[in-house]
């Protein structure tokens, strides 16, 4: 089997049949993104991803029970290719019991309501949408390529079609003078979705980003634990999205949280609020980059 570059995927993720059908992201500019700098976008040739799927087969078919299509953006990939692959992974693999991939609001928006509808027919069962943040602003300034309408209109449409959503924001993103906007925006956001999931990563940055020189230059300033558990807290204050299984469980969280909107709001509450006050947060070495 080939993997180009290091493997990057969502925490549910972790005991997926993990197959490139594309290798990097399409976008490849947010500010503080480094997953996909250093490979060159592309989507893999038919034969190539074939070729892997039967390698795996070979060895361990029985017992593959989730697959997961990276990398940064596999639902760019034509649809026709994306049925074929959906097929040939329900027919080879049958114990498969879910088929996921990332995807942008743009390679939502791309394609029809028939073609979603068709994946999600095939066995697409998820698309872990990167909305980072529901403030324009920040989304201008990290070089995202969307707007919150953007992704609100992505979310909708791929429920419409049958298609779960599991979206992500990033905690910190927009600095010290951003907390309490990008706060209530992507809780505003999040409330326009009514997501399936949704989860609140951790800004961690590579020296090498470009988010990271505008912070060595002293355009930015990067927040504290308790100020990423302030925006938390106003964020969870915001949210209005019955049903959503929300998470902070991400490597670069310094509190895990878990539950379901809206039920759950007053316990996360309270967590956050004891995590704050005893500083129970997770040691800065044990956290790791997004």
């Amino acid at each position: 089997m080939q993997y180009e570059g290091d493997v990057y995927r969502p925490p549910s993720e972790a005991r997926s049949l993990i197959i490139q059908v594309t290798i990097g992201c399409s976008h490849n500019k947010c500010t503080f993104c480094h997953m996909y700098t250093e490979k060159q976008f592309r989507i893999r040739k038919r034969e190539e991803i074939l070729q892997d799927l039967d390698e795996c087969r070979k060895m361990y078919g029985p017992w593959v029970r989730r697959v997961f299509f990276a990398d940064g953006d596999a639902l760019i990939v034509p649809t026709k290719l994306l049925l074929e692959l959906l097929d040939y992974v329900h027919r080879n693999f049958p114990g498969v019991e879910r088929i996921t991939s990332y995807g942008t609001a743009h390679d939502v928006l791309r394609k029809s309501e028939e073609e979603l509808k068709a994946l999600a027919a095939a066995g697409l069962e998820m698309i872990y949408l990167g909305a980072e943040s529901g403030d324009d602003e920040i989304l201008k300034h990290i070089q995202k390529g969307e707007t919150a309408a953007d992704i609100i209109e992505a979310g909708q449409k791929l429920k419409r079609c049958g298609i779960k959503t599991s979206v992500t924001l990033i905690s910190g993103l927009g600095g010290r003078a951003g907390i309490r906007s990008h706060a209530i925006k992507s809780a505003h956001l999040i409330s326009a979705m009514n997501p399936e999931y949704a989860s609140i990563l951790t800004l961690h940055l590579t020296p090498e980003s470009p988010m990271a020189q505008e912070i060595a230059r002293g355009e930015m300033e990067l927040i504290t634990p308790d100020e990423i558990m302030d925006e938390t807290e106003l964020f969870l204050e915001n949210v209005d999205s019955p049903g959503t299984v929300f998470r902070t469980n991400h490597a670069s969280n310094y509190v895990a949280l878990g539950g379901t909107f809206n039920e759950d709001i007053p316990r996360l509450l309270e967590q956050i609020r004891f995590a704050r006050e005893k500083q129970r947060y997770r040691m800065e070495s044990w956290r790791r980059r997004l």
